[in-house]
Protein backbone atom coordinates (compact mmCIF):
# COMPACT_ATOMS: atom_id res chain seq x y z
CA UNK A 1 0.00 0.00 0.00
CA UNK A 2 1.37 3.42 -0.97
CA UNK A 3 2.05 5.82 1.91
CA UNK A 4 -0.56 8.49 2.51
CA UNK A 5 0.33 11.77 0.81
CA UNK A 6 0.93 14.66 3.20
CA UNK A 7 -1.23 17.64 2.23
CA UNK A 8 0.12 21.17 2.13
CA UNK A 9 -1.09 23.68 4.71
CA UNK A 10 -3.03 25.57 2.04
CA UNK A 11 -4.84 22.44 0.84
CA UNK A 12 -5.67 21.37 4.40
CA UNK A 13 -6.95 24.84 5.26
CA UNK A 14 -9.12 24.77 2.15
CA UNK A 15 -10.53 21.40 3.16
CA UNK A 16 -11.44 22.68 6.61
CA UNK A 17 -13.13 25.81 5.24
CA UNK A 18 -15.10 23.87 2.64
CA UNK A 19 -16.21 21.30 5.20
CA UNK A 20 -17.20 24.01 7.70
CA UNK A 21 -19.25 25.86 5.08
CA UNK A 22 -21.04 22.65 4.09
CA UNK A 23 -21.81 21.76 7.71
CA UNK A 24 -23.14 25.23 8.52
CA UNK A 25 -25.49 25.03 5.55
CA UNK A 26 -26.75 21.60 6.61
CA UNK A 27 -27.07 22.57 10.27
CA UNK A 28 -28.51 26.04 9.64
CA UNK A 29 -26.87 27.70 12.63
CA UNK A 30 -23.66 28.08 14.63
CA UNK A 31 -21.59 26.79 16.39
CA UNK A 32 -20.31 23.66 14.71
CA UNK A 33 -19.60 20.45 16.61
CA UNK A 34 -15.84 20.10 16.12
CA UNK A 35 -16.10 16.31 16.13
CA UNK A 36 -18.32 16.49 13.06
CA UNK A 37 -16.01 18.96 11.32
CA UNK A 38 -12.90 16.93 12.09
CA UNK A 39 -14.63 13.76 10.95
CA UNK A 40 -15.70 15.32 7.68
CA UNK A 41 -12.15 16.45 6.93
CA UNK A 42 -10.59 13.24 8.26
CA UNK A 43 -8.33 14.91 10.82
CA UNK A 44 -8.16 15.33 14.58
CA UNK A 45 -9.81 18.19 16.47
CA UNK A 46 -6.31 19.25 17.47
CA UNK A 47 -5.40 19.86 13.83
CA UNK A 48 -8.51 22.01 13.36
CA UNK A 49 -7.33 24.15 16.29
CA UNK A 50 -3.91 24.52 14.69
CA UNK A 51 -5.50 26.22 11.70
CA UNK A 52 -8.36 27.99 13.50
CA UNK A 53 -7.80 28.45 17.25
CA UNK A 54 -11.43 29.51 17.75
CA UNK A 55 -14.65 29.07 15.81
CA UNK A 56 -14.72 32.85 15.43
CA UNK A 57 -11.46 32.59 13.47
CA UNK A 58 -13.01 29.93 11.27
CA UNK A 59 -16.21 31.85 10.55
CA UNK A 60 -14.37 35.14 10.00
CA UNK A 61 -12.29 33.34 7.37
CA UNK A 62 -15.47 32.12 5.67
CA UNK A 63 -16.98 35.62 5.79
CA UNK A 64 -13.83 37.13 4.31
CA UNK A 65 -13.97 34.65 1.43
CA UNK A 66 -17.66 35.33 0.86
CA UNK A 67 -17.02 39.08 0.80
CA UNK A 68 -14.20 38.58 -1.70
CA UNK A 69 -16.53 36.59 -3.97
CA UNK A 70 -19.21 39.30 -3.81
CA UNK A 71 -16.62 42.00 -4.47
CA UNK A 72 -15.25 40.09 -7.46
CA UNK A 73 -18.82 39.76 -8.78
CA UNK A 74 -19.13 43.56 -8.75
CA UNK A 75 -21.24 44.33 -5.69
CA UNK A 76 -19.42 47.56 -4.69
CA UNK A 77 -19.75 48.93 -8.21
CA UNK A 78 -23.54 48.73 -8.27
CA UNK A 79 -23.81 51.22 -5.41
CA UNK A 80 -22.36 53.95 -7.61
CA UNK A 81 -25.08 53.66 -10.26
CA UNK A 82 -26.56 57.18 -10.48
CA UNK A 83 -30.10 55.78 -10.40
CA UNK A 84 -31.00 54.51 -6.91
CA UNK A 85 -33.66 52.11 -8.18
CA UNK A 86 -31.23 50.59 -10.68
CA UNK A 87 -28.53 50.32 -8.00
CA UNK A 88 -30.90 48.63 -5.53
CA UNK A 89 -32.16 46.16 -8.11
CA UNK A 90 -28.71 45.33 -9.47
CA UNK A 91 -27.34 44.82 -5.95
CA UNK A 92 -30.31 42.65 -4.99
CA UNK A 93 -29.99 40.52 -8.12
CA UNK A 94 -26.27 40.00 -7.60
CA UNK A 95 -26.77 38.99 -3.96
CA UNK A 96 -29.69 36.70 -4.80
CA UNK A 97 -27.64 34.84 -7.40
CA UNK A 98 -24.77 34.47 -4.93
CA UNK A 99 -27.05 32.96 -2.24
CA UNK A 100 -28.86 30.78 -4.80
CA UNK A 101 -25.54 29.30 -5.92
CA UNK A 102 -23.65 29.03 -2.63
CA UNK A 103 -26.36 28.97 0.03
CA UNK A 104 -27.14 31.41 2.87
CA UNK A 105 -23.79 30.94 4.63
CA UNK A 106 -23.26 34.65 5.17
CA UNK A 107 -26.75 34.97 6.69
CA UNK A 108 -26.13 32.22 9.25
CA UNK A 109 -22.80 33.69 10.32
CA UNK A 110 -23.87 37.34 10.44
CA UNK A 111 -27.02 36.55 12.46
CA UNK A 112 -25.24 34.52 15.14
CA UNK A 113 -25.26 36.20 18.57
CA UNK A 114 -21.76 35.03 19.52
CA UNK A 115 -20.25 36.03 16.19
CA UNK A 116 -21.84 39.48 16.40
CA UNK A 117 -19.28 40.25 19.12
CA UNK A 118 -16.41 38.55 17.33
CA UNK A 119 -16.33 39.85 13.75
CA UNK A 120 -12.93 40.71 12.35
CA UNK A 121 -12.93 44.13 10.70
CA UNK A 122 -11.76 42.66 7.38
CA UNK A 123 -14.57 40.09 7.40
CA UNK A 124 -17.38 42.66 7.53
CA UNK A 125 -15.72 45.59 5.73
CA UNK A 126 -17.53 45.02 2.42
CA UNK A 127 -20.91 44.50 4.08
CA UNK A 128 -20.56 47.69 6.12
CA UNK A 129 -19.32 49.70 3.16
CA UNK A 130 -22.22 48.67 0.93
CA UNK A 131 -24.87 49.11 3.64
CA UNK A 132 -23.53 52.54 4.61
CA UNK A 133 -23.44 53.65 0.98
CA UNK A 134 -27.05 52.60 0.38
CA UNK A 135 -28.15 54.15 3.70
CA UNK A 136 -26.52 57.48 2.77
CA UNK A 137 -28.31 57.43 -0.57
CA UNK A 138 -31.62 56.57 1.09
CA UNK A 139 -31.19 59.52 3.47
CA UNK A 140 -30.38 61.89 0.65
CA UNK A 141 -32.63 60.72 -2.17
CA UNK A 142 -35.59 59.36 -0.23
CA UNK A 143 -35.32 62.02 2.50
CA UNK A 144 -35.32 59.50 5.30
CA UNK A 145 -33.95 60.10 8.80
CA UNK A 146 -30.70 58.22 9.43
CA UNK A 147 -32.22 55.44 11.55
CA UNK A 148 -35.07 54.90 9.09
CA UNK A 149 -32.68 54.86 6.14
CA UNK A 150 -30.56 52.10 7.67
CA UNK A 151 -33.64 50.10 8.69
CA UNK A 152 -35.05 50.40 5.17
CA UNK A 153 -31.79 49.20 3.60
CA UNK A 154 -31.67 46.20 5.95
CA UNK A 155 -35.28 45.30 5.16
CA UNK A 156 -34.75 45.56 1.41
CA UNK A 157 -31.57 43.47 1.73
CA UNK A 158 -33.66 40.69 3.30
CA UNK A 159 -35.61 40.27 0.03
CA UNK A 160 -32.80 38.81 -2.13
CA UNK A 161 -31.41 36.97 0.88
CA UNK A 162 -34.67 35.09 1.46
CA UNK A 163 -35.40 34.62 -2.24
CA UNK A 164 -31.87 33.31 -2.77
CA UNK A 165 -32.36 30.85 0.08
CA UNK A 166 -35.62 29.58 -1.42
CA UNK A 167 -33.90 29.17 -4.78
CA UNK A 168 -30.91 27.40 -3.23
CA UNK A 169 -33.29 24.99 -1.46
CA UNK A 170 -35.04 24.26 -4.74
CA UNK A 171 -38.37 25.76 -3.66
CA UNK A 172 -38.53 28.20 -6.58
CA UNK A 173 -36.66 28.42 -9.92
CA UNK A 174 -33.87 30.98 -10.15
CA UNK A 175 -35.54 33.09 -12.84
CA UNK A 176 -38.78 33.26 -10.86
CA UNK A 177 -36.81 34.29 -7.79
CA UNK A 178 -35.06 37.03 -9.74
CA UNK A 179 -38.36 38.26 -11.14
CA UNK A 180 -40.03 38.39 -7.72
CA UNK A 181 -37.02 40.07 -6.17
CA UNK A 182 -36.98 42.77 -8.84
CA UNK A 183 -40.68 43.44 -8.28
CA UNK A 184 -40.42 43.53 -4.49
CA UNK A 185 -37.32 45.75 -4.44
CA UNK A 186 -38.93 48.16 -6.93
CA UNK A 187 -42.11 48.31 -4.83
CA UNK A 188 -40.12 48.90 -1.64
CA UNK A 189 -38.02 51.72 -3.08
CA UNK A 190 -41.08 53.31 -4.68
CA UNK A 191 -43.02 53.14 -1.40
CA UNK A 192 -40.14 54.80 0.46
CA UNK A 193 -39.83 57.68 -1.99
CA UNK A 194 -41.32 61.00 -0.90
CA UNK A 195 -43.99 60.82 -3.60
CA UNK A 196 -44.86 57.21 -2.85
CA UNK A 197 -45.02 57.55 0.92
CA UNK A 198 -46.83 60.84 1.23
CA UNK A 199 -43.89 62.45 3.07
CA UNK A 200 -43.25 66.07 2.36
CA UNK A 201 -39.85 67.72 2.14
Amino acid sequence: MAPRQRLSADVRRRQILDAAAALVLVQGHLPLPLEALAGRVGVSKGLIYEYFPTQADLFNALLTETAAALEAAGLPAVVSDPDLMAAAQAGADLYLRHVAERGPLMHFILRDAYMSRSFAAEAVRLRDRVLRAFARRARRELRLPAAEALAAVLLVQAIPEEMGRLTWQGDIPLERGRELTAQMVASSVAALSPAGSGRHG
